[in-house]
């Protein structure tokens, strides 16, 4: 018996591409009923703003093959089979292994992608042809246990002031879970790491004007209940879900742009895979031409010098970073305390 399959025609800047979708019914979300088709359709739908926010950068794929509430893995390397029409570019990862990865130049790329059961799409802070070098500076205000999304909102809106202090415009986005993501262009002169230590610079003056609302404690045991301002999103190869990418989660929430102006009335679980057309049809896209007037680090970067003379170090990297120079032990605080004790 033949497979089901249907086709879909995507329009795009060399005109409409007929895309083959196959088991369009799968199931993808079941808690609402979505199914693949829904998903490419609403990938068409948001199709411009997806790609403005997405494409020419390098993007890891997270891959369901049975739906959201499946197995999962991310794919780094292009998918086997991809049309003539759709870009790799080569990066170089923190273990100093190179290797391509996908480009999205089109929603068409976006659709062959969720074909090849692709949910949620992370970007690099980089464009493909210049990808050791940040255009975004990406701050993920993450609420820890016993915080929720108000308190991301106000600290969001502290984060803005801080960065309008250094001379950078914010822009900020939905996580599509209990959190926000603030970003910030800049123009690409700088490499990870020294982006990494301005983020670092922007979030340890936010914990000096919030101590007890934020942190920038890595180990999860130190945070308590504030808002973590997590810092290693900005490394190399560390990627969070792309502006108006779906989340794997029950209820298809999408990592949504807002203004800053609706942003203390925002709802996060309002916007779905399938409300978010509408609102991009009704109110159009608050990240359109973000990157027309990006910023340096400068600043930023002058901060990082000043707390290095205070004593203020370098943070904990990821634990599949190779060790780096002047990081601190990777051992949990409680552990460290105890080794010493005995």
């Amino acid at each position: 018996m033949a497979s089901e399959a249907t086709t879909v025609s995507v329009p795009g800047p060399d005109g409409d591409r007929e895309m083959r979708v196959s088991s369009p019914s799968r199931v993808l979300w079941p808690e609402l009923g979505i199914t693949k088709l829904d998903y490419v359709n609403y990938l068409v739908a948001v199709g411009g703003p997806f790609v403005e926010a997405n494409g020419d950068r390098p993007v890891a794929l997270q891959r369901f093959p049975d739906g959201v509430d499946g197995d999962q893995y991310f794919s780094k390397n292009p998918p086997k089979g991809a049309p003539p029409f759709i870009r790799a570019v080569t990066v170089t990862y923190p273990s100093a292994r190179s290797h391509p990865q996908l480009v999205i130049d089109e929603p068409a790329a976006a659709v062959w992608a969720a074909q090849m059961n692709t949910i949620v799409f992370h970007p690099w802070a980089s464009r493909a042809e210049t990808s050791d070098f940040p255009d975004q500076l990406r701050i993920d205000l993450d609420p820890q246990p016993g915080t929720e999304f108000a308190e991301a909102v106000t600290a969001a809106f502290e984060l803005r002031a801080v960065l309008d202090e250094a001379g950078l415009t914010a822009f900020v986005k939905t996580s599509g879970n209990r959190g926000l993501h603030v970003y910030a262009p800049i123009e690409p002169v700088a490499e990870f790491l020294d982006v990494r230590h301005a983020v670092i610079a922007a979030a340890r003056e936010l914990e000096r004007r919030m101590p007890t609302a934020v942190t920038t404690h890595w180990w999860k045991e130190e945070r308590g209940e504030r808002i973590f301002v997590d810092f290693n999103q900005a490394n190399r190869d560390r990627t969070i879900a792309g502006a108006y990418s779906a989340r794997a989660l029950p209820t298809a929430t999408v990592s949504t742009p807002v203004t800053w102006e609706e942003l203390p009335s925002v709802d996060p679980a309002a916007f779905t895979v399938l409300t978010v057309p509408e609102r991009l049809a009704s109110v159009g896209d608050p990240w359109a031409g973000m990157g027309a007037s990006p910023g340096r680090i400068d600043t930023l970067l002058g901060w990082w010098e000043r707390d290095l003379a205070a004593g203020l170090g370098e943070l904990p990297f990821p634990p599949d970073f190779p060790k780096m120079p002047g990081e601190p032990p990777r051992v949990q605080p409680s552990r460290a305390k105890k080794s010493v004790a005995e």
